[in-house]
């Protein structure tokens, strides 16, 4: 069984694969809390789908990019699962389990762009083909840096419209299409590293 989870965005999604399919999957109800909300969320995917953490063969996590506090929490909750349980711990990109699904629910029928939110004004975006293949790298940057005519993917859209006039859902990463494109092999699988794209906002000071 492969857990996934990505706390990228304001939400925390978790999700189960049994090997045929996705089994169970929960998304916080609250934003934030990234903290408090993972491992009850871990909890009842395993618990709905009659499963202990035993039964768990791999884990795989959403790198990014998304902010500091979000992408820790789930990179350590999937590195310190793996290290007890022996498994491997599969990094994705957070934008490709987006464009996935954009292109499995066929929001999308041609090459796309996903931008998610970035805080601080600012979107995290990287372009795709129409097959939801990535064609570059995931930068940072402001929505009129960014701007595109385009089919756009993702919370971006939907808070910069003048940017990102042509909006196309999903808004933020499910964990059952992270799972999915894990398990199909449809997606690069990264090292469990986060995707910070900008140094965090709390460094520490100097002596």
């Amino acid at each position: 069984m492969l857990l996934a989870f990505d706390t990228a965005s304001p939400t925390v999604t978790v999700a189960l694969h049994a090997g045929a399919g996705v089994v169970a999957a929960a998304t916080s109800a609250e934003g934030m809390r990234h903290g408090e909300q993972l491992a009850p969320l871990i909890e009842q995917v395993l618990a709905e789908a009659g499963a202990r953490p035993a039964d768990l063969t791999a884990v795989a996590v959403g790198v990014g990019p998304g902010p500091f506090t979000g992408l820790r929490v789930g990179l350590v909750t999937a590195r310190t699962l793996a290290h007890v349980l022996d498994v491997p711990v599969h990094g994705v990109c957070s934008l490709d389990a987006l464009a996935l699904e954009a292109v499995a629910e066929g929001t999308v029928t041609g090459d796309f762009v996903v931008a998610t939110d970035a805080r601080r004004k600012e979107v995290y975006r990287a372009s795709y083909d129409a097959r939801g293949v990535r064609l570059d790298e995931p930068v940072v940057d402001k929505p009129a840096a960014l701007a595109t005519d385009g089919p756009v993917v993702g919370e971006g859209a939907r808070l910069y419209p003048d940017a990102f006039p042509d909006a196309r859902g999903p808004e933020r990463p499910a964990a059952a299409w992270l799972a999915r494109a894990v398990a199909e092999g449809r997606v690069a699988v990264l090292p469990p590293e986060p995707l910070y794209l900008r140094r965090p906002d709390a460094v520490a000071r100097a002596r």
